[in-house]
């Protein structure tokens, strides 16, 4: 049975969000503030965190960006606000999605089955030890890292993803309606800019020049292009 851990200050929401999992079948802890759920997310064994992007005490954003430094599980931000600049911050920080409020409770379900069906597919993957080479770039699928000359950086799931598929891909346009539904899989419950904020990142990560990038390219009108 796996684990969800939903990190909510509203008691209702957070016994509502409970009630839709418990019934599909998903074991639920609740965290009613900022510091337990971190508290929580940290030492406990969970598979997926719904976290909420206002909390007394330590916000949404902190609590995300503390639990990316120890773990790789999946984080469902939750939020009121529907401002982009929210949304990009939380991916960002290394969420793997968001849903605004109010959401149905289908959204939600299928939300975080998509997510943990995608990590649990990836993490039984890791016996698989082959690497991908690409000038200075070293993606290793067994132990999911990536190298920028001989340099480790460090990548959320989603992002390193994103990479992966492209270069599995590479000299291959693909339209940002095409990457979201092959690597989030959840076609219409979603927004599209997702990908365009993992893409941004990802050249953050990998590029010596972002706006001029080598690996990773725009092809306007069309799409994205890895350059193998």
């Amino acid at each position: 049975m796996k684990k969800i851990l939903i990190i909510e200050d509203d008691k209702s929401i957070a016994e509502l969000e409970r009630d839709y999992l418990e019934i599909e079948g998903f074991s639920v802890e609740m965290a009613l503030s900022g510091h337990e759920g971190l508290n929580k997310a940290l030492k406990e064994e969970v598979d997926l965190v719904l976290l909420d992007l206002m909390l007394p005490g330590v916000d949404g954003f902190q609590i995300c960006k503390s639990i990316r430094v120890e773990k790789d599980i999946p984080i469902l931000m939750v939020s009121a606000k529907k401002e982009d600049i929210d949304k990009i911050r939380g991916l960002g920080l290394g969420a793997d999605d968001y849903i605004v409020k109010p959401f149905s409770p289908s959204e939600l379900v299928a939300r975080v089955k998509a997510h943990i069906s995608r990590y649990q597919r990836l993490i039984g993957k890791e016996a698989q030890s082959d690497g991908i080479m690409v000038r200075g770039l070293r993606i290793d699928k067994g132990s999911r890292r990536v190298f920028v000359n001989n340099h480790e950086v460090i990548f959320t799931a989603k992002e390193f993803d994103v990479l992966t598929f492209f270069a599995l891909h590479p000299n291959h346009v693909f339209s940002k309606e095409q990457l979201f539904e092959r690597l989030w899989g959840l076609d219409s419950l979603g927004d599209i800019s997702t990908v365009t904020v993992h893409i941004r990142k990802i050249r953050e990560k990998i590029e010596m020049d972002p706006s001029n990038p080598q690996y990773i390219e725009t092809v306007w009108g069309a799409g994205y292009r890895f350059k193998g």
